[in-house]
Formats: structure tokens, sequence, C-alpha cells
């Protein structure tokens, strides 16, 4: 698979919703009102749809009693609820400490981050980006870490003593970070066939985007280096919504993976693509 040299995705591209699997729909229902302060936006037969008051950030699918998906498995390592400010997160970490709940946390220099997950092993990122103009490039590198968060300094944050309300209006998905099997063909794939930019490198992984932002889509093979896919009755990944800002970016992209021979399917006005790991990236236009 080559890409002609010209092709990039639009640099306004935005990651959607995650669609998973879980066991039990109304404990996970419970579990993501309660703490990430989600809102309910549809729920139907087996079926439910979360996130803010206008915006779906996850799509929830039940396979009753399904067992989480092996960590060998490509799929998802985590996917990323970005909040306004870093108030927003103080306010947030105060609320998850008051339910007695333990997370992991992360200073990654161009962001400060928490990690949880949630009843079916499904990884979470709670996150606030520092400004742009704090990120440090080398070259078309930035510059990533993860040290220790001043969490003292986040929750003297002036504000940050007022409670939680639930999710904030300007809250979005901000990455998802997915397992793969192989990180050469990843970056084969992400960079070479989508025309995403690689702006970091770890030892096992890559993170990539468009528009200079500072990662899209980490992927690692830090477990599941040649793995096999998660059996389907399992707490799985499903697909990964990408947003392209006009149906003419899907007819640019489907036409660019037909050149390149790059199989791909249609969803109504959207399109599903697999990477070589198997996961489904699901590319819609803006609504």
């Amino acid at each position: 698979m080559t890409t002609p040299p010209a092709y990039r995705l639009h640099p306004d591209l935005s990651p959607g919703a995650a669609e998973l699997t879980v066991s039990d729909l109304s404990r996970s229902v419970t579990f993501y009102r309660q703490v990430l302060g989600m809102t309910v936006l549809e729920r139907g037969d087996g079926t439910a749809q979360l996130g803010t008051a206008t915006r779906p950030l996850l799509r929830l699918m039940e396979v009753p009693g399904a067992p989480p998906a092996p960590r060998s498995s490509p799929g998802l390592y985590h996917f990323a609820v970005l909040l306004p400010t870093r108030v927003d997160l103080a306010r947030w970490v105060r609320h998850v400490a008051g339910l007695g709940l333990r997370v992991g946390q992360g200073d990654h220099l161009v962001s400060e981050a928490f990690y949880l997950n949630d009843p079916d092993g499904h990884g979470i990122e709670v996150y606030r980006d520092r400004p742009r103009p704090e990120w440090r490039w080398t070259l078309d590198q930035v510059e990533m870490a993860s040290d220790p968060v001043d969490i003292a300094g986040l929750l003297a944050e002036p504000g940050a003593e007022m409670p939680f309300q639930g999710l904030p209006e300007g809250t979005v998905m901000g990455h998802f970070h997915l397992r793969v099997t192989d990180v050469a063909a990843a970056e084969a794939f992400y960079r070479g066939v989508l025309g995403f930019d690689v702006v970091s490198r770890w030892p096992g992984a890559l993170f990539v985007s468009v528009g200079g932002y500072h990662h899209h889509l980490g992927l690692n093979a830090w477990q599941s280096e040649g793995g096999r896919p998660a059996p389907e009755a399992t707490a799985r990944l499903l697909g990964a919504e990408l947003v392209l800002p006009s149906a003419a970016e899907i007819e640019r992209l489907a036409g660019h993976l037909e050149a390149v021979g790059v199989p791909f399917t249609r969803d109504g006005a959207g399109l599903d693509v697999r990477d070589p790991a198997g996961n489904r990236l699901s590319f819609r236009a803006t609504a």
C-alpha cells in the first residue's frame, strides 16, 4: 500500500465517539453517569449513547456476560476525554476522589491526564491540554513525557473547590489510543496510507495527528504485538469514529483508498476502514 505524496487527511479532523461492547449495559450507564458525569443521549434495547448534552462520546452495545477482551489483542488501550480547562479537570479529580476511586496520572508536558478503567476494563483517560504555545517541538516531533502531575497545584486552581456537576460544554473526545499488532505496519498505514503525521515515537509505540495537534491517535504494541483479534463475545472496541469537516472530504478519502487499493465499506454518508491490526476506523462528516 502506497500513498501519493500529496494526500493528507484534512487538518480539521477530530475524534468522535468510541463504540464499545459491554457486559452489563445498566452497570455501564451508571458508571459513566456517576464517575465521568456523562449524559444519556439515547437508550434502546441493549444500546446506549452517552456524552455531553450536545455531543456523543460513547456508543455502547450490550453483550450480556461478556468477559473483558484480552490485553494481548488489538483494540482499545484507552479513549481520552478532553476537558476545556484545568479547573474542570481539578473539579473532576476532586469528584472521583470523593467516590473513593484510585486513578493513575501523568504530566505529559502537552497535557495533564488521569487514567482509570470502566467495569469491563475499557481504558479511559480524562485530561486537559496545556496551551499550544507551551508545547515544545523539535522539528516535527512534539516533546511528551510521563511525569507526575502537580496535584497540589491542580487542586489549588481558583474555582477548583466548586462541585463537579457533569461534563461541561466544550468537552470533546481528545484522542484514541489503540493497541496494534505491529508498529511498523501501523505506521505504514496511518502515515503512508491515511496521511497522518507521526509526531512522537516511543519504544513500541507511535503517536500521530493532523493539523499540529500533539496526537489524535496513539498506537502501541506493548502487550499486543502479534496478537489475535479479540473474540466477538468479549467486551471490546467495535470502532473509533473520526470526523471530517465535510462530505467532500469523505469522498476525497474514498477516492484515495480506491486508488491505492485499500478496501473499505460505505456506511451511509461515511466510510469504514480497518487498520492492519483490524481496528475499525469510522470516518464521518460533521453533521
